[in-house]
């Protein structure tokens, strides 16, 4: 399925009070709307994703997997502030016919769910059957669960938590500081701060992955190397790969996003309490060797959900088997999405 864009020429007002005059929103969708529009699936992507689910979930999503366009009305839109359709730092400000770059105006979670619900109703959808996402994706799900309840029915969350850790944020202010450092950051061209880019990249990496991982997969077999080593190289490779298909502007921006998410913002500020009212059937994953988002995150969400229920997959890779271990993940979705 080709990329789609719904343009709205309202003014868009964000959480940071600022307002963008339209908005464009990137999106996919896979299969049809059923007549009772009972089939219909929302998948939310994570920081460095776009809305082609069927792409970057494999595995999982697409022709004869669990998320089946063959049954299954499946929607992901491409999150705003992003570099993959939707309007973000490179998109033209209509008040100086440029691109934004560094005048791109701050975006919360909230501000992308607000989006997500402009384009729900656009494509006539009253009802979301199943909300899913994994790491910045269970953030906008969790957000929108919240405020939309009446319209999500399920959710399937999964290496996410309620609210951006202390960890997670020093994480990425070392990412930006990556960046900032690059001297061509804020340079109003479009491959500003691609070194800075590619360096923030390796610090994720080592958060994506873990120890073991890197242990079992980049050691070298010669004792006798002094440089050039394997673990290097991958990481290399890694930071490049990311700058050839991304931005350091919405890299930038969109982890300031992830630093805002906090489900009680505005909220009364118990975050307990928030949690309580989410009254869907969730059915949350944690995968054990995480350490960018832990099981602890996943734990505080089940204990407190009221109709939550917690898995644990098994698995290498960190953080992002969240993308990987698509058997697994299988294993434990398909029969919660049965479920009466």
């Amino acid at each position: 399925m080709a990329i789609q864009h719904y343009t709205c020429e309202a003014p868009f007002l964000l959480e940071c009070g600022e307002t963008l005059h339209g908005l464009e929103i990137a999106y996919h969708t896979y299969g049809s709307m059923n007549a009772e529009s009972s089939n219909i699936i929302w998948i939310c992507h994570a920081l460095t994703a776009n809305s082609d689910a069927a792409d970057w979930w494999k595995g999982l999503v697409g022709a004869g997997y669990l998320i089946n366009p063959d049954e299954y009305f499946i929607v992901c839109a491409n999150i705003i502030g992003s570099c993959y359709g939707s309007t973000g730092p490179l998109s033209n400000n209509v008040a100086s016919h440029q691109p934004y770059y560094s005048h791109f105006p701050l975006v919360t979670i909230r501000d992308m769910v607000a989006a997500h619900m402009m384009l729900r109703k656009h494509l006539g959808i009253e009802s979301i059957q199943l909300l899913m996402g994994g790491s910045m994706g269970g953030y906008q799900a969790l957000e929108w669960a919240v405020m939309e309840p009446s319209v999500i029915k399920k959710l399937f969350l999964i290496a996410t938590s309620p609210s951006e850790s202390a960890w997670g944020v020093a994480v990425h202010t070392a990412q930006r500081l990556a960046i900032e450092a690059d001297s061509t950051w804020r340079h109003h061209i479009t491959d500003a701060g691609a070194a800075g880019l590619k360096a923030a990249r390796a610090i994720g990496m080592l958060t994506y992955r873990n120890y073991a991982t890197f242990q079992e997969k980049q050691t070298d077999p010669d004792p006798e190397k002094i440089d050039d080593f394997k673990a290097s190289s991958y990481i290399n490779y890694q930071g490049q790969k990311l700058v050839n298909r991304f931005n350091a502007y919405s890299y930038w921006l969109l982890t300031k996003a992830m630093d805002s998410h906090h489900l009680a913002r505005g909220r009364g500020g118990n975050l307990i309490a928030v949690l309580q009212s989410i009254q869907q059937p969730t059915l949350i994953i944690g995968i054990s060797s995480d350490i960018l988002c832990p099981i602890d995150e996943q734990q505080f969400m089940a204990t407190y959900m009221p109709n939550a229920v917690l898995e644990i997959i098994h698995s290498t890779y960190g953080h992002d088997g969240f993308i990987i271990e698509t058997q697994q993940i299988t294993n434990l979705l398909k029969p919660f999405m049965h479920q009466g």
